[in-house]
């Protein structure tokens, strides 16, 4: 396993030989509140790893035992004047969309506190797997704001609009139970396994075709939305895109010679 730093607060594991990585955050003092240098720290992080053609997962975790991410730095913000936040708002828009156009299957893995901000990065991601201590909500407008990392985009896309209005609307925070029965993460896991089985799980889809996982999820992600006809296009457009690949060729052959397949990626 490797490790690279991006910055003070982000840390990147690799693992399944460089095939899945992970994507920690890493500031325990703060429960990792997402300030500005932490904002730019993930989006470079998120540039690198959709850049690297290795990987073919990656797995959002934090480094702190009681919390996955309580949102945004407000002690930061608390000596912010308007123009101040003006000037990060671009910022920290980055870091969320950089976790949200990972080209790649994302997998979060979440215990404790995932509120506000942190929990808009679980829902950028494609799976969400949570042990029995996740605690999650969008507690924005108890605060005077709205979710601004995706969350009043993405939640509905999750939950449905009256379940996600609801949750936006009271600010409640949601216990593990009951965020899987209304399927605000998708796997319950037991209390500390949630990087484990996250893990295990991203080394299970690391297994298949890279062109077609990107493939794959640009069509779910590009389709959801649009009508059945358009939804098929972009599907149509996407299979296309891998029909020729050497992904393709290999995998016809590995089934037919009845052997792994030896991806090529390309």
């Amino acid at each position: 396993m490797s490790e690279e730093r991006f910055g003070e607060f982000v840390l990147v594991r690799r693992h399944e030989e460089g095939r899945v990585a992970e994507l920690a955050l890493d500031r325990p003092k703060a429960m990792n509140a997402v300030s500005t240098e932490m904002a730019r720290s993930l989006a470079a992080a998120c540039t690198a790893l959709g850049e690297d053609r290795d990987v073919r997962v990656v797995v959002l975790t934090s480094t702190h035992e009681r919390a996955f991410c309580v949102g945004a730095d407000l002690k930061e913000r608390n000596s912010f004047s308007d123009a101040d936040l003006v000037r990060q708002r671009p910022v920290t828009r980055g870091a969320y969309t950089g976790v949200l156009e990972l080209p790649v299957p994302t997998v979060a893995a979440v215990h404790g506190f995932a509120l506000g901000g942190g929990f808009e990065l679980a829902l950028a991601c494609d799976l969400i797997v949570a042990d029995g201590t996740a605690v999650v909500g969008l507690p924005e407008v108890s605060v005077g704001v709205i979710p601004g990392g995706g969350g009043t985009q993405l939640l509905p896309r999750r939950v449905g609009a009256a379940r996600a209005a609801e949750l936006i609307f009271t600010a409640r925070r949601v216990e593990a139970r009951e965020a899987a029965g209304l399927g605000l993460v998708d796997t319950l896991v037991e209390e500390g396994r949630d990087r484990e089985e996250a893990l295990a799980l991203a080394a299970r889809i690391a297994g298949n075709s890279p062109v077609g996982l990107r493939a794959a999820k640009r069509a779910l992600r590009l389709g959801h939305g649009m009508d059945l006809r358009a939804g098929l296009e972009v599907e149509d457009a996407a299979w296309r895109s891998v029909a020729f690949s050497g992904d393709r060729a290999e995998g016809v052959a590995a089934f037919n010679e009845k052997r792994p397949p030896a991806w090529p990626g390309e």
